[in-house]
């Protein structure tokens, strides 16, 4: 067994994961620390682990074990006027709901997502759309529950997927076996893998075991947590790269200096992998005529059951 094999930081020993607070060496040596989320990454068809924009681990293994505990409740869409260029910007036009952009959109390209010309294939790379689509999820790893809530984006090629056969399903496919058998995503430890076939990131999903029922009410709060809505929730700024992050209690001053770099940090990976997915091999849905509204879901069911809903 190799020594990467060995240190997985998503397999932490339990004295690991029973500690509850850093040591001053600890804390001096990492700068002080970082106010900044945790979240996934898999650029380059990795899984990476990021902490105020910086990247502090890569998981070699070729699939991560998590639990589901919330997810946005539309699939959002993001597109850039110009290529990534290794500068950070935020999205020039963008939509939490995927029917309608964003007042904070910069550069509308129209009123209405469905009647957006960047959403008519041919207009990006190929035939994929220029407008990309997006899921964003809340994990904890099955290990530590109760641990840190990590943010992760599955990209259009991961949520549908046509040609997907066997347990090897998308996101959404992988929602609606659960649902089928009155399941929460939150019931079952997921296994995230990638598809070794696809030239760019890709993802497929999996159910791996029963969570332990004394985790449950972990999980539920959790899921209700600061960590678990920010994960969610698509919000950019006019300026994201000089966007102030929120300040954690106790921060000194000159931590607003930081904010804004990991701010920049964060949205310069984030528009990376927006750019990294190809959606040609994605099953997009069917656009709907305006009229028709989105089903309501339940407040109980916050995690993907929505997404079952609003896409049909």
């Amino acid at each position: 067994m190799s020594n990467v094999a060995i240190f997985n930081p998503a397999q932490a020993p339990a004295h690991v994961r029973a500690r509850t607070e850093l040591s001053t060496m600890a804390k001096a040596l990492s700068g002080g620390g970082s106010s900044g989320g945790k979240r996934i990454s898999i650029a380059g068809g990795v899984f990476r682990l990021y902490h105020g924009g910086k990247e502090i681990a890569a998981i070699e293994d070729r699939f991560l074990d998590v639990v589901i505990i919330n997810a946005a409740t539309h699939i959002g869409r993001v597109w850039y006027a110009k290529s990534y260029d290794g500068e950070a910007t935020s999205p020039d036009c963008w939509s939490a709901d995927g029917m309608t952009p964003s007042n904070d959109s910069t550069n509308k390209q129209s009123d209405s997502c469905a009647t957006c010309p960047k959403n008519v294939a041919g207009s990006g790379q190929g035939n994929s759309r220029a407008c990309r689509y997006q899921q964003r999820l809340a994990v904890v790893l099955p290990n530590d529950v109760g641990g840190d809530v990590l943010a992760l984006q599955v990209p259009a090629t991961s949520i549908w997927d046509k040609d997907a056969k066997g347990e090897d399903r998308p996101l959404q496919a992988y929602a609606r076996y659960l649902v089928a058998q009155k399941i929460e995503p939150s019931d079952v430890v997921t296994r995230i893998k990638f598809d070794t076939k696809s030239q760019s990131p890709k993802m497929f999903f999996k159910a791996m075991a029963w969570v332990d029922g004394d985790d449950l009410p972990t999980i539920e709060m959790q899921s209700k947590s600061d960590d678990a809505v920010k994960a969610i929730t698509m919000s950019f700024s006019k300026n994201e790269a000089t966007a102030p992050a929120p300040l954690a209690l106790g921060a000194r001053p000159d931590r607003k200096v930081e904010a804004k770099s990991e701010a920049k940090a964060e949205a310069k990976s984030a528009q990376l992998e927006a750019l990294v997915a190809d959606d040609d091999a994605a099953e997009e849905p069917v656009v709907r005529k305006e009229e028709k509204k989105a089903s309501a879901v339940p407040a109980k069911k916050s995690n993907l059951l929505a997404m079952v809903d609003d896409w049909e």
